[in-house]
């Protein structure tokens, strides 16, 4: 009998096919068996690993408490790893009694000085993670060790840094990132940053305002922004200075700010931010000057009836309903400026707000007014149409006053 080796030299260049054909078989099948070999661990690993989970879960309060001792686990790195994901994701619901308790069992039982060390010296992704880790925990003693990760040379690193700091949620992160960015700059890309220090400035605002003053140009816009998500009335008149600063984040900062502020003094800033050339400054302040619900505003609220951007017409018009006033004499100067763009938001609020019934009645009851001008504005309400010149009521009274004189 031939040997195999003489079966494949008669088949001469044929046998360069064959051999191809055994070769990828014989890869496929090792391919296909390492593929069922990998599904079988992960299957019963993930199977362990479940049921392992569940077990933990049925003495979660016994572990809590310190009933469980600390080294039946901290001792695995498998188990490790679950009770630390789930007393975080833990975190993310509880409440304030709920954190405490969940923030001392971290501490009681090194998980977190485990972190603070991960965060330092590992490398990598593994150092990406343990910084991340550690900011969820919110443990003010992870602070330095975030901030030495902004200043780690790898934008990853710093990024995660940022990250970390910024689920601390506490003004003692946000004068670590403050002082990072006054001294490196604007090194990072503006969003994240913007988001941390909101979460971290959210509590003290008060933070920001050294380094609004003497930051450079790019971090300081940066700042602006965040004082704008941020501001309260904490700041009190601190923030009046920045009423005309050249950033138009910062005077929008301002009006917001002054929503919470006295009123004489407010509604005199809020009418010259009011009329700014910046669009969403001039929202700002109109918002503000309907939070503040004082008669004064009115006029100024009227004027924002006719402003070029769509928004600040439409948050006029919302916050003309919000004033505790009657209703018909301010719907007779919205009729009288002839704004047809200014009518429509102003009717759009009335209909969102539904009080389209009582701005008839008050229209009905209007003294005094002839029978014409309460059918005109009542047309007016009813088919939102500027009525022609002349006819609405108070260019009449208008008119006639001009020809008695």
């Amino acid at each position: 009998m031939a040997s195999a080796f003489e079966t494949f030299r008669r088949l001469g260049p044929a046998a360069f096919v064959v051999k191809a054909i055994i070769s990828v078989i014989v890869a496929d099948m090792l391919l296909l068996g390492f593929i069922m070999l990998r599904r079988t661990y992960r299957k019963r690993y993930f199977a362990k690993r479940d049921a392992r989970l569940f077990e933990i879960r049925e003495g979660w309060d016994a572990l809590i408490s310190g009933e469980i001792p600390y080294a039946t686990w901290r001792t695995k790195p498998s188990d490790r790893q679950l009770v630390e994901t789930m007393v975080l994701d833990a975190f993310e619901v509880a409440a304030p009694e709920e954190s405490a308790r969940l923030l001392k069992f971290m501490r009681d039982s090194g998980l977190v000085e485990k972190c603070i060390s991960d965060a330092r010296n590992h490398h990598g992704w593994r150092r990406h993670r343990a910084l991340v880790v550690l900011g969820r925990t919110r443990a003010p003693e992870g602070i330095p060790a975030l901030a030495e990760g902004l200043r780690d040379r790898n934008p990853e690193t710093r990024l995660a840094a940022l990250r970390g700091l910024g689920q601390m949620a506490c003004p003692e992160a946000a004068v670590e990132i403050l002082n990072w960015v006054g001294e490196a700059g604007l090194v990072v890309p503006a969003l994240p940053l913007q988001s941390a220090l909101i979460q971290t400035c959210a509590e003290r605002p008060q933070v920001l305002l050294p380094y609004l003053q003497h930051a450079g140009a790019s971090v300081r816009e940066v700042l602006a922004r965040v004082m704008g998500e941020v501001a309260t009335p904490s700041l009190g008149t601190e923030i009046l200075q920045f009423a005309e600063d050249s950033l138009p984040e910062l005077r929008a900062a301002a009006a917001r700010a002054l929503s919470y502020a006295e009123p004489g003094l407010a509604v005199n800033v809020l009418s010259e931010l009011a009329r700014d050339p910046i669009w969403f400054v001039r929202l700002r302040a109109i918002v503000s000057l309907g939070k503040l619900g004082h008669g004064t505003a009115i006029p100024f609220l009227l004027h924002g009836l006719a402003d070029s951007n769509r928004l600040v017409r439409l948050r006029a018009a919302e916050a003309l309903m919000d004033l505790n006033t009657e209703m018909a004499p301010i719907f007779e100067q919205v009729v009288a400026m002839r704004d047809r763009y200014g009518l429509h938001a102003y009717l759009t609020a009335l209909e969102n707000a539904g009080l389209q019934p009582k701005m008839q009645a008050e229209i009905k009851a209007l003294r005094p007014a002839s029978k014409q001008d309460k059918a005109v504005l009542l047309e007016v309400l009813r088919t939102g149409t500027v009525p022609p010149e002349g006819h609405a009521p108070q260019e009449k009274a208008s008119t006639a006053a001009a020809s008695g004189s």
